[in-house]
């Protein structure tokens, strides 16, 4: 990629103009949120390096500065990025690419923010002027990658005892359709989360990093977990892929959509010791976002905050396509049989107010679904109004090694619904929805 020069202009008014801020805002209480740093220690080996410059990240985007942005530079190929194509794009040193225009707000506004496409793997107000920090570097290494890193950046004001190591790699796959790219965000180690001038104490509190990406158009945005939390340095430790690598976050941005609003391209949970989690905006209730958890022979649907699901649509071509609902009973505090089956591939409507949580059970283990495959058990939601949600899902998975007696097989499936299955397949008496 070529190296253009850069020019750093105003930066002592900008530091000054930072410090009044910061002491101009209302007092901070005397209770912040602190928490331990936490690293990943596969850092050395889960970034992208061997690509040139100093500290083998490629070329330097711009040099050692607060708030600064590079010149425009090209994109070895042109995105899709929500309906806008682009050929060009600006490295931010506060932890961001933006396409229009530069960046040099520090601390991180919520999502979605209009007219300004960003791509934001940890925006937050990095400082690189610290003697012993690192720089913010771009490389493409082939025609249809670019690798943007910021190595062991320090937080404003030229802080150096916190450091973090993250990157964004876009990766062109026009071979899947014009425009069709993925954005890949590595976080290497994260230690701060929060500079001086956004109310953070020693890199800490304040008003936290941001991470995910917006089409600037007030309705495609995504955002990780924990952003503007302190609980965002924990996507270090965390992943939305189907098998999970620790610190990798993967999204594919086909014909110009979000992941999720097709089944071709579903929204990956983050796998943790409790299930899959989803967290997303919903601009149209009436559009069904499709999610995708590594399942067994069953799981639950719990919506933790946000809007309720108004319906469901379950896969086709999984067994015999038809799926038990189980409903949540509040009074004896679990699900219980509905006594309705679900066809897949038709839209199942829960009825006004919709519900917070269901059940879905009679997936055949015959249909030997792999927990690793990204469209083994695609499904469709819509909600019942717009919104932020948190959705969980809880698989019910089946240990099959070693292998019970049958009759002990028998009694398992019995008690996880499989006896309806049973009955259902000698005489299909009970209801279908289609």
């Amino acid at each position: 990629m070529t190296q253009y020069n850069h020019v750093i202009l105003g930066m002592l008014l900008m530091t000054i103009s930072k410090l009044f801020n910061r002491l101009s805002m209302t007092a901070l209480s005397a209770a912040f949120v602190i928490i331990g740093t936490a690293s990943n220690s596969q850092a050395a080996g889960f970034l992208l390096n061997g690509l040139g410059g100093d500290a083998d990240f490629g070329e330097l985007a711009l040099p050692r500065n607060d708030d600064d942005s590079s010149n425009q530079l090209d994109l070895p190929f042109q995105i899709n990025f929500f309906g806008n194509t682009f050929n060009n794009f600006f490295v931010n040193n506060n932890g961001n690419l933006t396409f229009r225009s530069r960046l040099s707000t520090f601390t991180p506004n919520p999502f979605p923010i209009a007219n300004q496409p960003i791509i934001a793997p940890y925006w937050s107000d990095v400082d690189t002027r610290c003697a012993t920090c690192g720089e913010v570097y771009v490389a493409s290494p082939n025609p249809d990658t670019v690798v943007v890193t910021w190595n062991n950046v320090g937080y404003f004001s030229n802080h150096d005892d916190k450091k973090n190591t993250f990157q964004t790699v876009l990766r062109n796959r026009s071979d899947t359709g014009a425009g069709n790219f993925d954005i890949e965000f590595r976080y290497g180690l994260l230690e701060w989360t929060t500079g001086d001038a956004s109310e953070g104490v020693n890199g800490l509190g304040g008003i936290p990093a941001q991470a995910g990406f917006d089409a600037g158009d007030n309705t495609n945005f995504l955002t990780l977990p924990g952003s503007r939390t302190a609980d965002i340095l924990d996507i270090q430790n965390t992943s939305n892929l189907p098998d999970p690598v620790p610190g990798l976050w993967s999204f594919a941005v086909r014909n110009g959509v979000l992941p999720g609003a097709t089944p071709d391209n579903p929204l990956l949970p983050v796998v943790t010791e409790d299930g899959w989690n989803f967290d997303f905006n919903i601009a149209d209730p009436t559009q069904p976002v499709f999610i995708d958890p590594p399942v067994a022979i069953g799981y639950d649907y719990i919506v933790d905050s946000g809007p309720n699901i108004a319906s469901v649509i379950l896969p086709t071509g999984i067994g015999d396509d038809l799926y038990d609902l189980y409903t949540f009973d509040t009074i004896a505090n679990d699900f219980v049989d509905s006594g309705i089956d679900i066809a897949g591939g038709f839209s199942f409507d829960f009825g006004d107010g919709g519900v917070d949580r269901f059940r879905i059970l009679g997936i055949e283990p015959s249909a030997g679904l792999d927990p690793n495959d990204t469209t083994a058990f695609v499904t469709g939601l819509t909600f019942t109004s717009n919104g932020q949600v948190q959705l969980r899902q809880v698989p019910i998975s089946q240990n099959t090694t070693p292998v019970p007696e049958p009759a002990t097989i028998l009694g398992s499936f019995i008690a996880l619904g499989f006896g309806r299955k049973l009955h259902r397949m000698r005489s299909q008496s009970k209801n279908k929805v289609a």
